[in-house]
């Protein structure tokens, strides 16, 4: 199953913040292990969530958005009502992980 690779250019936080409703943002990078690891349960988790935004942005050092979040490791999932953080999934390695934060949107 292919992946949507990491977006090489991320929005500013600014315009994440003004994002309306429920968003995920997962910060990681394609050659990473754990986030190559990651994808069949984020895939898994997102299939029953289909209305609820997901940004895949390439982190690493000097890059702003993943700084601003203070992302140490790869991948991590912000998700986001509004605008703020309501739940933070790092290197999830079961979906009740990733469930768990999706609950948190609502």
């Amino acid at each position: 199953m292919a992946t949507t690779p990491y977006a090489k250019t991320a929005p500013s936080r600014e315009d994440v913040a003004a994002l309306p409703g429920a968003a995920v943002v997962e910060f990681g990078t394609d050659w990473c292990g754990y986030c190559q690891g990651a994808q069949p349960l984020i895939s898994q988790a997102f299939a029953q969530h289909e209305g609820v935004r997901h940004l895949k942005v390439e982190d690493g050092p000097g890059r702003p958005l993943g700084r601003s979040f203070k992302v140490k490791l790869w991948p991590t999932l912000i998700f986001l009502r509004d605008g703020n953080e309501v739940a933070r999934v790092v290197r999830p390695t079961k979906v009740d992980d990733i469930e768990e934060a999706f609950g948190a949107l609502n």
